[in-house]
């Protein structure tokens, strides 16, 4: 099993920033990826990023590309999604994931955990 708490939500006008912090506990947790996808209301779980925690390979949803920044810190088990130039549009409920492959998680919006989520709103 693997725990992962969300932090660091909340409301933001469009053009600014807000981090977001994932936290990850469990044994196995070292053999997962971690990334964080994302819902709005009326749409489709999306994608938004993810890294290999081994290596630090990264991988972006094209709606985040450029704006976004994944990355981890493997002393504290803890993942980071750096949000810049923020839009309307990214208004939705951010839920930090692990997978097996972070590439997986890219391509088949597959994952194994999922956290309970942390909201971010972008006013216009």
């Amino acid at each position: 099993q693997v725990q992962l708490v969300e932090s660091g939500g909340g409301l933001v006008q469009a053009g600014g920033s807000l981090r977001l912090s994932c936290a990850a506990s469990g044994r196995s947790f070292s053999s997962y990826d971690m990334g964080w996808f994302r819902q709005a209301p009326g749409k489709e779980r999306e994608f938004v990023a993810a890294i290999r925690w081994s290596t630090s390979s990264r991988y972006y949803g094209d709606s985040v590309q450029g704006r976004f920044t994944i990355s981890r810190d493997i002393a504290k088990n803890t993942g980071y999604l750096q949000m810049n130039s923020l839009k309307p549009e990214d208004t939705a409920v951010y839920y930090c994931a692990v997978a097996r492959s972070a590439q997986v998680m890219a391509n088949k919006n597959e994952y194994a955990y999922l956290g309970q989520g942390t909201q971010v709103t972008v006013s216009s």
